[in-house]
Order: structure tokens, then C-alpha cells, then sequence
């Protein structure tokens, strides 16, 4: 088993919060998520997923038909920005 997180920021709080809550519960018997958790203060959420049974564009794609709107997935590191090269 691989475990793997991987972090979306979701544009806006959804409108039908009931209805979106109820089918994210859902993803949750899907075999291969562990764990789905909110950051509301951030504007994101966290699944947390076996890579042995799934891969993140499943998973996106689970997000997503649950009726979050999201972005893509967030980096886990920031991005470096090299030093110009001396010409």
C-alpha cells in the first residue's frame, strides 16, 4: 500500500452544501480512499488514497462528480525559482 495526499482548492463553498457533504461521505466507500478532510480557513480539501488502487486523476474526477468545484491539485512543494545564469 502507497499512501498519498493530494490537496484541491475549491473556488467557492458549494451551493447545496448538503447534497455535496452527503456524496464526498460517499467517496469515502470507495476502495482505496482513506480520508478526506477540509481546510475552510485555506479553501481546501485533502484526500488522502491508496496509489496501489487509484490515481489522482480518479480521484480529481471523484471530487468532482460529488459537485465540489474545483481547480486542479495543488503542489505539495512550492515551486523554486533558479538564479539567472551569469551571461
Amino acid at each position: 500500500m502507497t499512501t498519498v495526499e493530494i490537496h484541491f482548492r475549491y473556488s467557492a463553498p458549494p451551493s447545496n452544501i448538503d447534497a455535496v457533504t452527503r456524496a464526498l461521505a460517499n467517496i469515502r466507500e470507495v476502495y482505496g480512499i482513506h480520508r478526506l478532510s477540509f481546510d475552510r480557513a485555506a479553501g481546501t480539501l485533502c484526500v488522502e488514497y491508496d496509489a496501489t488502487r487509484l490515481n489522482a486523476a480518479a480521484v480529481t474526477k471523484l471530487v468532482r462528480q460529488a459537485g465540489l468545484e474545483i481547480g486542479g491539485a495543488l503542489p505539495l512543494i512550492a515551486p523554486q525559482t533558479l538564479p539567472e545564469q551569469a551571461a
